[in-house]
This record gives structure tokens, C-alpha cells and sequence, in this order.
């Protein structure tokens, strides 16, 4: 492998490694936020119910219920921003670039890509400069005083790591421009929608051949 195609691969994977892992923590938000709400609810519910029963008892719910959301709101709205860019999760025109080839198709994704860097530079300085503000005058939540910036400050470094996926994948494409025959590396495929309705019956069909396996397994 060259040089430089060995450089480029390398610092894809490293990529990939923490736009994983910040993937992760992005879930494991949502179904943190899942729970508190159903925590929300419950307690609301049983507290209202038990209030009925015993007046004494007053009813309960969790104090800065909505302000702890939205602050949470961040972490599953913007961690998983490069890993989607990544897997081209993004939306894109694939029914026009399912039908091209060659240069062609290259110099139409290094466009698009170098107009996404344009756009993600100038959303860095916007969401800088709030978090910036936020910080400057304390701003804090309206119901329990949380601070803000903190969850300001996530959104201007994730797109720093959106840029980051970006300039590889500009240097990905710029490769594949210059030789159209070059195996792809840190770029999304795209697939036509035979290949894409194929490899979603082979992954069901291996879903079901597992849940097969377990119940066997489970008789056994």
C-alpha cells in the first residue's frame, strides 16, 4: 500500500474509533432520557393516585424534569454527527448518484463535500461564538438554573470532528478523482437501490437464521 494511502486508512480508522465511541454515548443518552421519562410518569402517576387514596401525600415529580432534557438533548442531537457523515447517513441525492461513474461521480461527491467544509467552518464560528455569549453572561435554564454552556460548548466540537471526517473524505475523493480505478478509502459507497434492497433481505435473513438458532438453542 503507498505511503500516503497507508496514511490515509490509518487516520480513517483512528476516526472511526472515537466517532464510535462518541456514537455511543449518543445512545446511551437516548435510552438514559428513555428512562427518566418513564421515571417522570411513573412518579407522577403512583404520587397522583397515592394523593387520592391520602391527601396528606402530595404529589411528586421530578424538579427540573424538562431543563435536565433538554440539556441531555445535545449529546443524541450532535455526538452522532461524523459517524451518520461516515456511513453517508446524511441526506443525499443517491438516486442521481447511483447513476454515475467514474470522474463523474467523484467530482460530483468532492463538490459536495467541499461544500459541506464551507458550511461546517461557518457553523463552527456561529456556535462558537454562542457558546461564547453563554458563557460571557452565565446563561442558565429557566426552571433550576442549569448552566448552559456547557451544552453549547458540545456543538462547536462536534462539528470540529464533522470537519475533521469532511477533510478525509475530500482527501478520499480528490484520491479517487485523480485515479477513478483506486479502491475507495474513508468514503461512503453508494448503492443503487438492487444492491441496497439485496443487502437489507440478506441481513433479515440472517436476523431470522439467529433467532432460530436461539430458540434451538433454548429447546436444547
Amino acid at each position: 500500500m503507498p505511503p500516503r494511502q497507508d496514511l490515509l486508512s490509518r487516520l480513517d480508522r483512528g476516526s472511526a474509533k472515537l466517532e464510535n465511541a462518541l456514537n455511543l454515548v449518543a445512545a446511551i443518552a437516548i435510552v438514559g432520557v428513555m428512562f427518566f421519562g418513564v421515571a417522570q410518569i411513573l412518579s407522577r402517576v403512583l404520587s397522583n393516585l397515592a394523593h387520592d387514596l391520602i391527601p396528606a401525600v402530595p404529589p411528586i415529580a421530578i424538579y427540573g424534569y424538562i431543563d435536565y432534557v433538554q440539556f441531555v438533548a445535545v449529546l443524541y442531537a450532535f455526538l452522532g454527527i461524523a459517524y451518520c457523515q461516515r456511513q453517508g447517513g446524511h441526506i443525499r441525492m443517491e438516486i442521481v448518484l447511483a447513476n454515475l461513474r467514474g470522474r463523474v461521480q467523484w467530482a460530483v461527491e468532492t463538490l459536495a463535500v467541499l461544500l459541506g467544509i464551507v458550511v461546517t467552518v461557518l457553523l463552527i464560528y456561529g456556535t462558537w461564538d454562542n457558546f461564547h455569549n453563554a458563557w460571557a453572561r452565565g446563561d442558565s435554564s429557566m426552571d433550576i438554573n442549569l448552566p448552559l454552556w456547557p451544552a453549547k460548548l458540545v456543538v462547536p466540537l462536534m462539528l470540529v470532528v464533522l470537519l475533521w471526517r469532511l477533510l478525509l473524505q475530500l482527501w478520499g475523493y480528490a484520491r479517487l478523482l485523480r485515479q477513478p480505478s483506486a479502491t475507495p478509502i474513508g468514503v461512503p459507497l453508494v448503492e443503487d437501490a438492487k444492491k441496497a434492497a439485496q443487502r437489507e433481505i440478506d441481513e433479515a435473513l440472517a436476523r431470522l437464521d439467529a433467532e432460530a438458532a436461539a430458540r434451538q438453542d433454548d429447546k436444547a
